[in-house]
């Protein structure tokens, strides 16, 4: 080889990085994208909560004696299940008694009401008989009362006997027993713990210069962990004292992402809801000299374009700058990207 050959091939050496460079260059970027738009929102502060149920007691006794019966931790009843037993003996006799009073009033005052007719005959053609007439009236009346008094009593005494019988007031799940098989209960001890688990909301406190940013049937974030949901305000009341000076709200949830108690946080507005132009999150780019996102012409070069970001939203946040309602922004591939780069967008 001469040397005029070696230098030839020493330069074409030489260039091929700088020609592969170039070429790789003009590849162009697969991303994904998505659109800039104007959203309302509100700056938010957190706020802790707990999930609780709407429908959770503490079911007591009624009548009292022994507790013959109570149902295991666990047990999952409908509305009117029987959950606990008080025996019922005492009670079972007391009614069979009343039973028979009322049979022997009814008897009574059936035979009263015979006699009543007989007497009606007779008073026409006989004096005594219209006196005595008069007399079994007011016995038979006198009668009445007394079938009165008995039903009444029997009435009670068959709630007394409903009573012996803890039914669950809705349907849900024993989660505690108080009082354990055995035991004698008097009216208004605590037997059994039921909380139903799919009727759920969140209770939450802010602060109270927040109160008026806070409305029924606002729709407000919620977080646990990684978990994020939405709850609907059902109801804001303002608790406040000299202590605490916050306010409570309560907000319904949707399906069985929570257990009861568990602890949350929950996004409370600060401020009245305002006009803003968002973009996801993921829009940004994070780099020494500030945070940009890269906006696509209708050619797809795309534009380097540096912001400020605002209040967020989910994965929505608020962007200022040189960008506008409707642009392409690329939500993905931007790492890498500059300003005058052609790109290929990403399907699906």
């Amino acid at each position: 080889m001469t040397k005029l050959q070696s230098s030839y091939w020493l330069c074409v050496a030489l260039a091929l990085p700088g020609m592969v460079f170039a070429q790789g260059d003009m590849q162009a970027a697969i991303v994904r994208v998505a659109t800039a738009e104007m959203q309302m929102l509100a700056p938010m502060t957190v706020v802790p909560g707990t999930v609780v149920s709407r429908d959770e007691a503490r079911l007591s006794a009624e009548v009292t004696g022994r507790l013959l019966e109570v149902a295991d931790v666990g047990t999952v009843a409908a509305r009117g299940d029987i959950i606990a037993r008080v025996e019922d003996t005492v009670i079972r006799l007391r009614r069979d008694e009343l039973v028979a009073e009322v049979e022997r009033a009814r008897a009574r005052l059936g035979y009263l009401e015979s006699e009543e007719q007989r007497y009606v005959k007779l008073a026409e053609s006989n004096l005594a008989a219209a006196t005595k007439l008069e007399e079994t009236r007011s016995n038979r009346d006198v009668s009445r009362g007394d079938l009165r008094v008995a039903e009444s009593r029997l009435k009670q005494i068959e709630d007394q006997l409903a009573r012996t019988r803890i039914r669950a007031p809705f349907d849900g799940i024993v989660v505690e027993r108080l009082t354990m098989p055995g035991e004698r209960v008097d009216v208004g001890k605590n037997v059994v713990r039921m909380v139903n688990q799919h009727r759920l909301e969140v209770i939450a406190r802010a602060p109270l210069k927040y109160y008026s940013f806070v409305q029924p049937g606002q729709v407000l974030e919620i977080r646990a962990g990684a978990v994020v949901a939405s709850g609907t305000v059902r109801t804001v009341v303002a608790v406040g004292s000299e202590n605490t000076h916050q306010f409570e709200l309560r907000l319904d949830i949707e399906g069985n992402l929570f257990p009861v108690g568990q602890t949350l946080r929950v996004l409370v507005p600060t401020s009245e809801t305002r006009q803003a132009l968002v973009v996801p999150r993921d829009a940004l780019v994070l780099r020494p000299e500030g945070i940009s996102v890269f906006v696509l012409d209708e050619n797809r070069m795309a534009r380097q374009v540096m912001v400020t970001v605002g209040i967020g939203a989910g994965q929505k946040i608020e962007v200022n700058g040189d960008i506008d309602a409707g642009d392409t922004v690329v939500i993905r591939g931007n790492e890498r990207l500059r300003t005058g780069r052609t790109v290929t967008i990403m399907q699906g």
